[in-house]
């Protein structure tokens, strides 16, 4: 007996967000390549895809399903939202930014349970950070389905709807302050006289070596102490960026992407 349609997810947006939750979810066990589709407008990402996750149903429109990933472009949500309760998805999980719960629940209808997400882009290599808010109809059994869904490609945070464009700023948009650090680093590196291959290889590591002392759990104001004896080396470079307001120019950063994301979403 096949899988009942019921059962089925569908992934609407075959890019890499969507391939990359198609993967987790397969890696975990939580999905069978039976249980899922993949709807994917691109022939050639459809050739792409099907030789990635061999028994998954890729397909060029959305078929019957039970609940739905909507992972494509802004402004295609509503559409593919609409066309995902057509075919029978009692269950919608967005992961576009800016895409409010109301815009959502008016394109799904009355008695869809809705779920918005800010994933970010280490879900890529599943070590992703999401928060998740829920709808109207949503009940704690949907923000545990969508916590599982995504909880496949990194942790989850349930958050109000009006916070999550703080988690936005945060860490949908950290990334981007992180790699930008590591690249001033770099820059830094070359201008002490170190080859730019030996510097690229050292910054790489000293972020992946860094994380993982921060996956430990400890404060990371007691991490920085610990590198940081008076009057050394550490010491005389945090001076610097102190007096640079490094905590005030993060701050701000943040704050500035918060504020984008309330815009985008027509807040």
């Amino acid at each position: 007996m096949g899988t009942s349609d019921s059962a089925i997810l569908a992934i609407v947006g075959g890019g890499n967000m969507g391939a990359a939750l198609a993967g987790g979810l397969l890696s975990s066990g939580f999905m069978t390549p039976g249980d899922l589709i993949i709807v994917e407008v691109l022939e050639a990402r459809r050739q792409h895809l099907a030789q990635l996750f061999p028994g998954v149903t890729i397909s060029a429109t959305i078929g019957p399903c039970g609940s739905a990933v909507i992972a494509v472009k802004p402004p295609d949500v509503p559409a593919a939202a609409q066309a995902c309760v057509g075919a029978g998805a009692t269950r919608v999980l967005s992961i576009a930014a800016g895409v409010t719960l109301k815009t959502l629940e008016s394109a799904c209808g009355a008695g869809v349970a809705v779920v918005r997400a800010m994933p970010n882009t280490p879900a890529l290599v599943g070590q992703g950070a999401s928060g998740i808010a829920g709808g109207t109809h949503a009940t704690q059994a949907d923000l545990e389905w969508a916590q599982a869904v995504l909880g496949s490609v990194g942790i989850v945070v349930t958050v109000p709807e009006a916070q999550l464009d703080a988690v936005t700023g945060l860490v949908g948009s950290g990334p981007g302050y992180l790699f930008l650090v590591a690249e001033a680093l770099m820059d830094a590196g070359v201008a002490e006289g170190l080859p730019r291959d030996t510097v690229e290889l050292l910054i790489r590591q000293l972020f992946v070596g860094s994380a993982a002392l921060l996956a430990q759990g400890q404060d990371p104001k007691d991490l920085r102490a610990s590198v940081t004896s008076p009057g050394g080396t550490t010491a005389a470079g945090i001076a610097i960026l102190e007096a640079q307001a490094i905590r005030t120019a993060f701050a701000e950063a943040v704050r500035a992407a918060t504020e984008r994301s309330r815009q985008l979403g027509g807040q």
